[in-house]
Formats: structure tokens, sequence, C-alpha cells
């Protein structure tokens, strides 16, 4: 049986989370760049990283546990390198600080044809294929991963959690070619912890072989799941093992203290990496049949789609078509036991509840 969703408008929904954040002392800045994050989650049919996820993840290790600071400003650490730069958050919340990251990679690719920024002291970003897709639209190559809030995975053949669900993201910019971005988003676990508390809310059983309980021994139900593993064996291992590598160089401490007590002298707090690729940066300009570089992108997609293969879907594709979706509903799309969480949060806050028989069925 499908899900019932309803229409809930834009601006009601970005209004609340705006004021949710601003309720916890962030910024009125802070505040709309978290609304705009968590619209463009929803508008995607992100629903593991919405906003839900992101004022449960604040008040779990953020401004409540003195893991992520309102209105701290982001220090730039000197580096030698032109078309790298490198900040210290100081635990300023993630999205506002994620938009303002890949903002800057953007600008350094249009100078250098490459451009990098690594983070330190950060607080979690949540999807990080927001972040490429917004930079893939723009026209730029994009990449990111970060270092999880918290270690929940257990590695290859281990049996205690010490690796987050450690995200990559890419974004190319395919719009011309196919109508949308093409962008490759996946945590190295089985399947994110937000997937996890979405299935307890609708009260929908995991798939095998995804979580295993306190005791080491794999579960499917979502209120059982102590730890998470990752997909694929140890190659999903090994893409997990690069996040905690890369936040390593940049800063990061021991995951398995993450969002967590931690000894005198230690730290905590994630690490973002992101990288903007300016595609005339990479154009070798030798394409075939006198093809130009879009043309020639073009050309190997419907190749890829071809041979039978034309029933295929790709990285993005489901994302463009949920805001589709979305469009032609002209409200976001929630489920009323998403709206249940949504007036728990306006209770918070001191907002008016939403009446879920005020919203249109979709």
């Amino acid at each position: 049986m499908s899900e019932q969703f309803y229409i809930v408008p834009q601006e009601q929904h970005n209004s609340l989370v705006a004021a949710a954040y601003q309720h916890r002392g962030y910024t009125a800045d802070e505040a709309a760049q978290a609304a705009r994050f968590s619209d463009l989650a929803s508008h995607h049919g992100i629903r593991t990283h919405n906003a839900i996820k992101a004022l449960h993840l604040d008040h779990l290790f953020g401004s409540t546990t003195g893991g992520c600071t309102p209105a701290v400003e982001i220090e730039k650490v000197p580096c030698r390198f032109e078309a790298s730069e490198v900040w210290n958050a100081n635990k300023k919340l993630g999205q506002a600080t994620a938009y303002d990251a890949m903002d800057r990679a953007c600008e350094l690719a249009d100078k250098y044809g490459i451009g990098q920024v690594s983070v330190d002291n950060a607080f979690h970003y949540l999807w990080g294929g927001g972040y490429v897709m917004e930079a893939a639209k723009r026209g730029y190559i994009a990449y990111t991963n970060c270092t999880a809030a918290l270690a929940e995975v257990v590695p290859f053949m281990g049996k205690f959690p010490t690796l987050g669900t450690n995200p990559h993201s890419w974004g190319f910019p395919t719009t011309d070619a196919i109508g949308f971005p093409i962008v490759i988003d996946w945590a190295t676990s089985v399947i994110a912890m937000g997937r996890v508390q979405q299935f307890q809310r609708e009260g929908t059983p995991l798939p095998p072989n995804a979580a295993v309980d306190k005791d080491g021994k794999p579960t499917t139900d979502a209120n059982e799941v102590n730890a998470l593993v990752p997909f694929g064996a140890h190659k999903g291992y090994g893409l997990s093992l690069i996040n905690e590598i890369v936040g390593g160089f940049i800063g990061g401490s021991l995951p398995t203290l993450r969002s967590r007590e931690i000894p005198e002298g230690e730290k905590r707090t994630p690490a973002f990496y992101f990288q903007v690729i300016h595609p005339d940066a990479i154009n070798g300009g030798a394409f075939a049949q006198g093809r130009d570089q879009a043309a020639n992108v073009k050309a190997v997609i419907e190749d890829i789609l071809g041979h039978g293969n034309e029933n295929c879907l790709l990285p993005g594709q489901l994302e463009a078509r949920w805001a589709e979706r979305v469009d032609t509903a002209g409200g976001l799309l929630f489920t009323e036991a998403e709206i249940k969480a949504f007036n728990e949060i306006a209770e918070e806050c001191g907002q008016p509840l939403w009446d879920v028989a005020s919203f249109k069925a979709e």
C-alpha cells in the first residue's frame, strides 16, 4: 500500500523551520540557511535528511550539548595554496557552513579551474547531495565528503561501531543533456541512520543485513538497531575509511569520540571536504565525430542507457522526479506521521500547530 502524502506550502514549512532554529539561539541568517536546506531536501524527496532529522541532530549533538554553537564566525586558516582554503568552522551550523564552503569552492574553480575547501571543527551538514546538486545546476562538477556526527557503523569483519555513515556525494552538470544533474550520493552503510528513524516513525521493517542489535546480531526491527553495517562488505568499509582518513588529515580526531564525552585535550567534531572542478579545466578537446564537450557527455550517457538498458535509472533521477511531483502538487509532501513530528517542533518553539485536515491530500 502506497503512503498518503499531504501538501504543505513551502512558506509554511520554511517559516516553522526557521523559527525552530531561532528559538534555539541561531541567528536569522543561520536559521534561513537551515530552512533553505530543509526545503531543498524535502523538495527532492530526501526524507532521511529533512528538517525533522536536522533538528533531531541539533537536539542530540548540537546547540543543546555544545556540539554546535550558534552565531559564531568561521576562521580561515592560512594556506599557501591559492586554489585551496582551510576553515575552522568553530562548530558553526553545518548547513550554513557547507553552503558557504561550496560557494567558495566554485569561486576558486572559476579562477583556477579547480577549488577545494576543507573544514575542521564542523557540525554535520546532513545531505551532501544537496550541495553538489546545486553546484551542478550552476555548471560545475562537485564533490563532498564528511565524517558523520557519530560512530555507528561496524567495520567489515568487526563487531564494534568505529565508523560513521560517512557519505560521499558527486554532482555532474548534465541538465542540458538529460534534464537534471546526475547526483551520486550515498552513505557508506547499507542504510543511513535517518532511514532507521524514518522506519521507526512509519512502523516499517528494515531490509535484511543492514543493521545489528546490541549483541551484534542482525536485526530488521528498527527499534532494536544498535549499529549499522557497511554496504558491499569490504567495499563500503573502504569508502567509509576514506572519509575518516581525509578527516584525520584535516584535523578530525578519533571517530569513537565524536558527539560523545571526551578526555581532556581531545576533539569530537566532524570534518568536511569540498572540491569543485570547472568542466573547461578538464576539456581535452579531441571528441569523436566533432562533438563538443556537452554533446560528448550526452552521447556517453545515451550509450550507457542504450543496448537494452533504456529502463535503467540514473543517479539523481528519482530526486528529479520527486521535485517534479512537488512542483505539480504546489507544495512539499509529508505523511501524517511526519506532520506529527513537525507539530512536536512547533510546540517546542511556540508556533501554530499544523492541522493535517487543512492540507490537501496528494
